[in-house]
């Protein structure tokens, strides 16, 4: 069984707090301090609620709603928190993803979320109705943080966080 990511998306307060008590799962980032909240728990004291910045726990697979899919840059501040338990991936507000369609006769994906992938890395494969197999490889260097199957069609599009 393969778990999924979980996505926490910036919201205002009201959409995390209520009476000084998490209304859903939600994270609070307060200068370099996280504080992961389940819904019911309460706020410690000393979280400037002022100071603090509010991301709510989303359904992972409406990531791509918080991408301006034009432009491919966040709309809002996220924070996956990938399966393992232990490794997040930050995404700021403004930050360019890569968007890279996969489409083809039939498509293998290579690459999961949170795999870092190397310009001369595949991150999928497409085979022809020839039965040729072509590797497609990103521009540059970045993390996976997501990959939209596209419902109306059978096609993929890796959303890829570059590196600096």
């Amino acid at each position: 069984m393969e778990r999924m990511p979980k996505l926490y998306v910036e919201v205002p307060k009201e959409g995390c707090i209520e009476n000084n008590k998490a209304s859903r799962d939600c994270l609070i980032i307060m200068d370099n301090v996280e504080v992961w909240l389940r819904k019911g728990e309460s706020v410690p004291e000393f979280v400037d609620i002022e100071k603090a910045k509010f991301l709510a726990k989303e359904v992972y697979d409406r990531f791509y709603l918080y991408v301006d899919r034009l432009e491919g840059r966040m709309e809002v501040d996220a924070v996956l928190a990938l399966p393992d338990g232990r490794t997040r991936i930050y995404l700021k507000k403004g930050d360019e993803l890569l968007l890279l369609p996969v489409e083809g006769f039939s498509k293998t994906l290579i690459a999961n979320v949170g795999n870092r992938v190397r310009t001369g890395d595949a991150f999928a494969a497409v085979t022809t109705k020839k039965g040729e197999v072509h590797y497609l490889k990103p521009p540059k260097t970045g993390t996976v943080v997501f990959i939209d199957e596209i419902t109306n069609r059978p096609h993929y599009v890796y959303y890829i966080l570059p590196e600096e």
